[in-house]
């Protein structure tokens, strides 16, 4: 284990790492493995092949109770959440008004007037704060700083999961609800940002480690650090806040035009009311005024092209530059996210990365790099 600063934050399962070797790093001001001893390979490997348990009780946690709290939210996000059915889950995103991405969020309908968030543990007292200062008049905050939350991503997730949780078999991709496991309450859903199936589980964090411990349990279930997580999130094609999306990306420059309804579009029943409107719609309409986009890269040369480098035209151009990027497992072959000039992002087109002085001939390719298997049932 290499050695962390005291004044980081522990997370419920900070005991159970050192226990199993992890490697521990300052994350979003906790203490997280990025790794155990089989390392960030064979983690990876195994979340693609059976399943893997990864601790993200660093994210924020918080319910918006009321029942204008949909109606509120929507007037800080793009989404539709008034039409959000009960029990179903949306991935969000918080602007300011810029139409820039304060954060990307989950988003999901518990019933009863109640909206569950769940927001990157870098952005939650930020968000937290914005959320009470614009919509704090219209619904109850109610942050939830005693559950922790563990996401148990890969194929045999389900199977491994339904010893515990028989029901929890029976929802489906982006689908979710309040479970029991031994007296303890668990909300579930059957999500995740691994490209896999998956569950994140959220609990109570007094009973975390007995519920950790229960799923390592399981033949299938090993544990996974915050290495593997990034490998599987990029080869998914997802975005990582703070590289991929940050306060100056908009919707239509990340390429997550996909989030955004209908009904808030131009011409929607609902269509603005949220910040950053008029550039997020006008760019939307007319994706002409882009500066820049987002694509994915995939490297022809196998040499991996990490964040902050340059990428340049054939020609010796300007072009843009990489936001993530790593060899990725799955493929055997360096991929990347990156955000180059409109013009050059359509598929197919040749660049060149600029890897300690030497050009890394990449080519534009498709998102996600490796096909998700969501459970849709």
């Amino acid at each position: 284990m290499s050695t962390t600063d005291d004044t980081l934050l522990k997370t419920p399962l900070h005991g159970l790492h050192l226990e199993l070797g992890a490697r521990m790093v300052p994350f979003a001001g906790y203490a997280m493995p990025v790794q155990y001893p089989a390392g960030l390979m064979a983690e990876h490997q195994h979340t693609r092949a059976q399943a893997s348990l990864f601790d993200v009780s660093h994210m924020g946690q918080l319910q918006l109770v009321g029942p204008d709290a949909a109606a509120a939210l929507e007037s800080l996000m793009p989404m539709d959440l008034i039409d959000l059915p009960a029990g179903r889950q949306r991935y969000g995103l918080l602007l300011n008004d810029q139409g820039g991405v304060i954060d990307d969020l989950m988003v999901f309908n518990q019933g009863e007037g109640t909206l569950f968030l769940i927001v990157n543990g870098a952005c939650k007292a930020g968000d937290i704060a914005h959320i009470r200062q614009h919509i704090g008049q219209r619904c109850e905050v109610r942050p939830l700083p005693d559950q922790a939350l563990l996401a148990l991503q890969g194929p045999q997730a389900a199977t491994a999961l339904s010893r515990l949780v028989p029901e929890a078999l029976e929802l489906v991709f982006m689908g979710g609800g309040l479970f029991d496991w031994q007296g303890v309450p668990l909300f579930i859903t059957r999500s995740g940002y691994t490209g896999e199936d998956g569950f994140e589980l959220s609990v109570p964090a007094v009973h975390a480690e007995a519920l950790a411990r229960t799923l390592l349990a399981q033949p299938e279930v090993r544990p996974a650090g915050l290495g593997a997580r990034n490998s599987l999130r990029l080869e998914a094609g997802l975005c990582l806040y703070g590289n991929d999306i940050d306060a100056t990306t908009t919707p239509a420059e990340a390429a997550l035009g996909w989030a955004i309804q209908k009904v808030r579009r131009t011409g929607g029943a609902r269509a603005g009311g949220f910040p950053g409107a008029q550039v997020v719609l006008a760019q939307l309409d007319d994706p002409s005024q882009l500066q820049r986009k987002r694509v994915g890269l995939a490297a022809l040369e196998r040499v991996p092209v990490r964040e902050g480098t340059v990428l340049q035209t054939e020609s010796g151009e300007s072009a843009g530059a990489v936001t993530s990027g790593l060899l990725a497992p799955t493929l055997d072959r360096p991929i990347a996210l990156a955000y180059v000039a409109p013009h050059l992002a359509r598929q197919g087109m040749r660049l060149h990365a600029i890897v300690r002085g030497k050009a890394v001939p990449m080519e534009v390719v498709p998102t996600p790099f490796v096909p998700p298997r969501y459970h849709r049932g």
